[in-house]
Formats: structure tokens, sequence, C-alpha cells
């Protein structure tokens, strides 16, 4: 979602009349787009901002711009810790970036609004659109809700305009995204929902391949399912966040859902699509995560298989239920201890899934070049380099895989 917010605060600036720099050194104007969805990256950001303010002592002139998901309800509080930032907006509040431009230079008159401006797709294969905003959710770690808001879906026709733009710009694939992108469409009058949106966009003429990201497993209905299974478009490829593997530690952190419910819908999407690839996530060191409740994800992760596993140490965040309520009694040591034995567990299970594409046939979107090689990924989201003579970039090719990997497989181009 940031790298999608980003990109179109960027072309926004650009038809204002400014050009990208390399090193905010030399830049008129800097833009700082934030994560707080884990302690390290809010060090990371507060780190940052001690740099922009050197570069503001060394050049006044220079406009400092914060936006992400450090920027919280209080801006207030925010000008005043940081006084020489020239404008806070939250995250995904582009008005708030005209109204800026606006104010002081007034240049808006001839650039449209940012919501008018798609990003600049200079050699790209793939587009980021976001068609929600937000979430309803409120489990108890997350800080999301608290800086993004509430859910608040894109209209329909707004997203297919903006993808049949992409479409003639030459994007061949669309990702579309949310926080809890399959809740998508239920707080609009149209009767929206993403298995109707994913119908529409696969009708799109240019379009290649579809994808979708993050789903919530109380919000993947059967429909849903069924739609990613019967459209030609829509990848065999599905995110789906587990989180624990322990129904205590569920409740906890009021995911909504217990094990066996997540394993029934594993097991309904592995029916629908048996060609499915499906990654999730595992937050470890909750509090109160004993080595039992542990050991129960653990063992889930075994049983079911997935493709990509995207663990991270729990971190308190402000405002969370969490943080409130509940004593982060897992030592640092324990919390990284954890963090390796599903890495080391994730790493036979995704070489052994891979194994098995060995000597086949993938479909391969070409998305550029490492060195001799191209690369690309498939269907079901699995990294692949090989070798081809002709300039490929953009085009779906077919690759016999020769060797494979936990992290990519390689392959020649099929005859």
């Amino acid at each position: 979602m940031n790298k999608a917010e980003s990109a179109r605060i960027a072309s926004y600036l650009e038809a204002l009349g400014w050009k990208q720099t390399l090193s905010p050194q030399v830049a008129d104007v800097v833009v700082l787009n934030t994560c707080v969805v884990r302690q390290n990256a809010e060090d990371k950001v507060l780190g940052m901002l001690g740099y922009a303010k050197g570069l503001k002592n060394r050049k006044p002139q220079l406009a400092l711009l914060v936006t992400g998901c450090f920027v919280g309800p209080d801006i207030a509080k925010l000008e005043k810790l940081f006084p020489y930032v020239d404008r806070f907006f939250g995250p995904g509040d582009l008005l708030a970036l005209v109204d800026w431009a606006d104010k002081c230079y007034h240049l808006t008159s001839k650039s449209g609004t940012a919501v008018d401006v798609l990003p600049a797709r200079k050699g790209s294969v793939s587009a980021f659109v976001p068609i929600i905003q937000g979430c309803d959710n409120f489990c108890s770690y997350c800080i999301v809700p608290y800086r993004r808001g509430r859910e608040k879906s894109r209209p329909a026709m707004e997203i297919i305009h903006e993808a049949k733009r992409l479409a003639l710009q030459g994007i061949k694939e669309i990702i579309l995204l949310g926080q809890n992108v399959n809740s998508y469409g239920h707080d609009l009058s149209e009767g929206a929902d993403l298995a109707r949106l994913l119908c529409e966009l696969d009708r799109i003429e240019g379009i290649k391949r579809i994808r979708f990201m993050t789903n919530h497993p109380k919000d993947m209905s059967e429909q849903l399912i069924r739609a990613v299974a019967s459209l030609e478009k829509v990848c065999e490829h599905i995110s789906l966040p587990l989180q624990s593997g322990d129904n205590d530690i569920l409740k906890a952190m009021r995911r909504g859902y217990t094990v066996e419910q997540y394993r029934e819908l594993v097991s309904t999407i592995r029916y629908y699509i048996p060609a499915v690839a499906i990654s999730t996530d595992v937050i470890v060191g909750f509090p109160g995560e004993g080595e039992e409740h542990f050991d129960h994800t653990l063992l889930m992760l075994e049983e079911i298989k997935f493709d990509t596993v995207h663990v991270a140490a729990y971190s308190p965040r402000p405002d969370t239920v969490a943080a409130r309520e509940l004593v982060d009694n897992v030592p640092a040591s324990v919390k990284q201890e954890r963090v390796n034995k599903i890495e080391t567990l994730q790493m036979r299970i995704a070489g052994e899934i891979n194994a098995r594409l060995k000597g086949e046939s993938v479909e391969v979107l070409v998305e550029g070049r490492k060195g001799d090689k191209w690369f690309g990924r498939t269907r079901t989201n699995k990294l692949t380099f090989f070798r081809y003579g002709d300039n490929c970039l953009g085009q779906l090719v077919h690759v016999t895989i020769t060797k494979t990997s936990p992290w990519a497989l390689q392959g020649d181009q099929a005859c």
C-alpha cells in the first residue's frame, strides 16, 4: 500500500513540474511515507526525521512533508514535536497534498487533483491498485485502524476506469490492495463485493493477470473462492494470514476465527483451486505465548504447508488493546528463537513444494532482466529466472523448470 501511495504522490508532484531526484540532499521537496506497523519500522522513521532535520537546517527552503501510518489523528501533537516539518498528512490523504500544493505554489489548476493522476509506469509490468482503505477488525495487536481509519471502499467504476487506463499504458498485471481487501464493497450502496469486481476486471482487454492482497479469513467467502477458480486472469495465489496456530492466542489477538475454522477454509480453497499457492503471516511472541502455544503454530504450519510464510516478532503498538491490557512478557531472545524455528521449517517446506515443479512447464510474466537472465513470476507467485535471447519484457512465456530452491525457480524457455 505504501508503494502504491508513494508512486501516486511522486506522479502528482511531477505533474506540478517537479522531477524526482536520487538524493534528498539536492531535493527541493522531500516526502517521507512512513510505516509503524512494528517498532523497528517506527525507529527507522524517527531516525529519518532526525536526518531530515539536518537537511532542513542546511537548506531552510527545503519543503519537508510526512505521511503514512506515523501520522495519527493528533496532527497538532506531531507539529509540536517536529516543528521543522512543513506538512503532515494522513496515509492515503492525497487531497491534503493537493491543498498543500495549492496554498504554497498555486499550481493545482493546471494538473488536476492527485487522485486523477496515475503513477508513471516506465518499464513496469505490474501496477498496484488500492481498492479499500483502512480496517474494521481491530485485532488486539494492530495499529492500522487507529492510523488508517475504518474501511472505506473505492467505487467499482473508479477502479475499473483506472485499470483500463493502466492497460492502455502497457500494464499487464494489476494487484488489488487493501488492509482487508476481501471485505471490499460492504460499505458501498451499489452492492459491490470483491468477487463481482474481479469479474469486471477480468474482462479488460490488455490485462493478463489479476492478484489481490491481503485477506482476512473471516471475509473469505465461497463466492470469492469460486470466482478465483473460474476467472481466467485471476491468479491461483491467495494471501491468508494465520497469525497463530493456537486458539487461545487467536482469541487474545481478537482474530475472529479458530484454528478449526481456518483449517476448513484452507480445505475449501484447495477443493475449488487445486493448484493454489497460499501464503500466510505469523506473529510469534504475542503476550502469553508459551512453548505449547508456539508448538501448536509449528504443527499448523507443518500440516497446511504454505508456499510462503512471513513471520514477525510481536512488538507493542501504542493505542492497541494488546499494548493497553497485556504484558509483553516473551523475552526478545525467545521471540527471535521462534522466528528462526519457523524460518527453518518453512525453508524445508517451500523447498519440497518447489521441487515438485522440476521438469514442469510454467507460465511466467516477465518483469525484468538481471545479468544474463530474465525473471518474472508464475501464476502462483513463484520467482523464476530463465535465459531467453530476445527482449520479452511484459510477455507471458512458458519456462521449463530445471532447478528449484525454497526461494526461486530456474529454467529454460519451453519450445
